[in-house]
C-alpha cells in the first residue's frame, strides 16, 4: 500500500516537472518566433522606409527652393497641423474635402470596427464627448459582442460541424476522427474561398488604388481583428454609393468574424488538436486533468457513492434491517446499488 502510494507521488511529480518543461519549452518557441518576426520585418521594411524618408525630404527641399517666400519653419508648422488633423481622419486634399467621415453608415462602421476590436484608426472621435461615449460604449459593447457571436457559433457548431459529421459518421460507417478532419478541412477551404479569395476580387475591382494581394490583405487583417488601418474600403475619392457600399462591408466584417470564429471551433475539436492543446496543459497530457475528468466520469456514471452517502450507509449497518455489519463495502453500477463484499451478499 504504502509502497504504491510513494509510486504514485513519484509519477505525479515527474509529471508536473515535465508539464512545466514543456510550457517553459512553449514559452521560449514564442520569444523566439517573436524576435524572428521582428528581425524579418526589419529586414524587409526599413529599407523601404528610409527609401520614403528620402523622397520626402528631397521633395521638401524642393519646394523651399521653387517658393522662397515660405520659410522652414511656416512650412513645418503647416505640416504638423495637416499630419495631426489626418490622424483624425480629416484631410485638407481638394479630392477628399467633400468627404465625411461621421455620416450614420460611416459611424456604423465605426461602430463595428470598435465592438469587433478591429480598430482600423482611421477615424477616430475629435470631441471630449465622443472619446468618453466610447469607453463607456466599448465596456458594455465588447463583450455583449463576444456573448452574441459564441451564442451565435455555438448554434452553427450544431448545425455545420457535429450534426453532418454524425451524419456521414452514420453513412458511411467511417471513424469519426476521420471524418472530423475530412469535414474540417472542407470548411477551412469554403471559408478561405468564400471570405477571403472572392471579397478579394471584388475589392481589387471596387477599390482602383488596390491589387489583389492588398486586398486579400485587407481581409486577412480584418476578420483576424488585426485591423492595421492602412487599408480601409470607401475612402476613395468619388466613391459611388459609398454609404451603401460602407454598409456592406460592415455587415462582411460581421458576418467573416462569425465564419472565421466557427472555422477555428471546428478545428479545435479535432482530437489531434485537442491532443496537442493537452500537452501544454497544466497538468500535461494524461496528468492532472486527466484524472479530474476520470473523477468526474465516475461519479456522473454511478460508480462512486458520496461521502454522506457512504456515512449512512455504513451508520444503518448496509442497509439491513438496522444491524451493523463489520464486512468493507464496495460499490459497483449505479449509486443506487451496493452489495457487501464475501459470503455472496
Amino acid at each position: 500500500m504504502l509502497q504504491s502510494l510513494a509510486t504514485s507521488s513519484c509519477g505525479r511529480i515527474l509529471e508536473q516537472r515535465r508539464s512545466a518543461c514543456v510550457f517553459l519549452g512553449l514559452l521560449l518557441a514564442y520569444v523566439v518566433y517573436l524576435v524572428v518576426g521582428a528581425a524579418v520585418f526589419s529586414a524587409l521594411e526599413r529599407p523601404a522606409e528610409q527609401d520614403l524618408r528620402d523622397d520626402l525630404r528631397s521633395l521638401r527641399t524642393k519646394f523651399l527652393a521653387d517658393h522662397p517666400c515660405v520659410r522652414d519653419a511656416e512650412l513645418e508648422t503647416f505640416l504638423e497641423k495637416v499630419m495631426g488633423a489626418s490622424n483624425y481622419g480629416v484631410s485638407v486634399l481638394n479630392n477628399a474635402s467633400g468627404r465625411v467621415n461621421w455620416d450614420f453608415t460611416s459611424a456604423l462602421f465605426f461602430a463595428s470596427t470598435v465592438l469587433t476590436t478591429t480598430g482600423y484608426g482611421h477615424t477616430v472621435p475629435l470631441s471630449d464627448g465622443g472619446k468618453a461615449f466610447c469607453i463607456i460604449y466599448s465596456v458594455v459593447g465588447i463583450p455583449f459582442t463576444l456573448l452574441l457571436l459564441t451564442a451565435v457559433v455555438q448554434r452553427l457548431m450544431a448545425l455545420v460541424t457535429r450534426r453532418p459529421i454524425a451524419y456521414m459518421q452514420r453513412r458511411l460507417g467511417a471513424s469519426r476522427q476521420r471524418v472530423a478532419t475530412a469535414h474540417a478541412v472542407v470548411l477551412v477551404v469554403v471559408v478561405i474561398t468564400c471570405f477571403f479569395f472572392i471579397p478579394a476580387g471584388i475589392f481589387t475591382a471596387l477599390e482602383t488604388s488596390w491589387n489583389f494581394l492588398e486586398a486579400f490583405y485587407f481581409c486577412f487583417i480584418s476578420l483576424s481583428t488585426i485591423g492595421l488601418g492602412d487599408y480601409v474600403p470607401g475612402e476613395a475619392y468619388g466613391q459611388h454609393l459609398r454609404e451603401l457600399y460602407k454598409f456592406c462591408v460592415t455587415c462582411y466584417l460581421i458576418i467573416g468574424l462569425v465564419a472565421m470564429l466557427l472555422m477555428l471551433d471546428t478545428v479545435g475539436e479535432l482530437s489531434e488538436i485537442r491532443y496537442l492543446s493537452g500537452i501544454f496543459h497544466t497538468g500535461g497530457a494524461g496528468g492532472a486533468g486527466d484524472d479530474d475528468d476520470d473523477d468526474r466520469v465516475g461519479i456522473v456514471d454511478g460508480e462512486e457513492l458520496p461521502v454522506s452517502t457512504v456515512s449512512d450507509l455504513a451508520a444503518n449497518g448496509g442497509g439491513g434491517g438496522g444491524e451493523k455489519s463489520s464486512q468493507p463495502l464496495a460499490f459497483s453500477g449505479p449509486a443506487s446499488t451496493y452489495h457487501t463484499m464475501g459470503n455472496g451478499q
